[in-house]
């Protein structure tokens, strides 16, 4: 009996009698601590989870803070940016305007047509080899940059369409309709891509070999960026009315070294017009071109033909 506690519960019911042996007892001491542990440990993850909560909300302004902090950042960055081009863009447009004036000072001067009469009088075109002509069709600007378009201005002085001033234009322009596709002329990497809403507007320039450039104006869409390689005939961007621009157009540039060509004899050069380029485009060393072009054409075929005869010799 000394190990058993009654508990007597009366009612209008009667009495009812409950006894508690020493397991019983054991059981409902081990229970009790059991919740006495449980709600410790729930007011300790209550606590924690309060403190966690506390802590992210601090952790949430911090970050608003530094992305607030950030986001002025990039605001003044692009605006740098923004600066930068458009300063970059000035001084390019003073290079060509340099580049231009020296030009004209060569010509009066005569030293282009001395040299280049030499060279023509030692160029003899019809024993370029058809191999070499390929080559050179293909990594200096040849063709039209846009399809069955009509020229509506073209390389030399004209009076401005927009400030009405006698002004050299440096390149041709191409009467073609907003979002007409424009085409690589010629190998080479996108050196430039230039989205601006003044001057020349969205701008593409491509470096080519042998010191060659072309370059495009007042367009509506870029399909490269800058550091891609394109070969011709590449799908490059589309034609539109951005910068300074009377009207939906395609501004076409060639330049050798910097200096601006004109682009017509460019544009009309094929097999069927080899010689053209020859005739009509002064202040180029055509002769040493058509050289290095030789050597680097000879010695891909000899490296063709070591490796044709290679395959041979296993295959037997």
């Amino acid at each position: 009996m000394k190990d058993k506690i009654t508990v007597s519960i009366s009612s209008i019911y009667g009495t009812k009698h409950f006894s508690f042996g020493k397991k019983s007892r054991h059981t409902i001491r081990v229970a009790s601590y059991a919740i006495l542990i449980g709600i410790i440990v729930t007011a300790g993850i209550i606590y924690y989870l309060l403190n966690q909560a506390e802590f992210s909300k601090l952790k949430v302004k911090e970050l608003e803070n530094k992305s607030f902090s950030l986001s002025k950042e990039i605001t003044s960055l692009t605006k740098l940016k923004t600066n930068l081009e458009s300063d970059l863009s000035d001084r390019e447009e003073r290079m060509l305007l340099v580049s231009d004036r020296l030009n004209d000072l060569e010509k009066l001067l005569s030293m282009d047509d001395q040299g280049d009469a030499a060279l023509e009088s030692r160029l003899d075109t019809a024993a370029i080899h058809s191999s070499v002509r390929v080559v050179m069709l293909t990594q200096i600007p040849s063709g039209p940059p846009v399809k069955n378009a009509r020229i509506s201005s073209g390389y030399g002085y004209r009076i401005h369409p927009i400030t009405g001033k006698k002004k050299f234009h440096r390149g041709q322009d191409f009467a073609v309709k907003r979002g007409t596709k424009v085409y690589a002329p010629a190998d080479g990497a996108i050196e430039v891509v230039r989205a601006s809403k003044e001057g020349s507007g969205n701008f593409i320039r491509i470096f080519h070999t042998y010191g060659f450039s072309s370059s495009y104006s007042h367009l509506s869409k870029f399909a490269v960026k800058r550091g891609d390689f394109v070969k011709k005939g590449d799908l490059i961007g589309y034609s539109g009315n951005t910068g300074i621009s009377s009207g939906p157009h395609l501004h076409y540039e060639v330049r050798f070294v910097g200096r601006s060509l004109d682009p017509k004899p460019f544009v009309d050069w094929d097999v069927d017009n080899f010689d053209i380029i020859f005739k009509k485009i002064r202040g180029v060393g055509w002769e040493s071109l058509v050289e290095k072009v030789e050597l680097r054409v000879s010695h891909q075929l000899q490296l063709s033909s070591q490796k044709a005869a290679a395959l041979t010799d296993k295959s037997k």
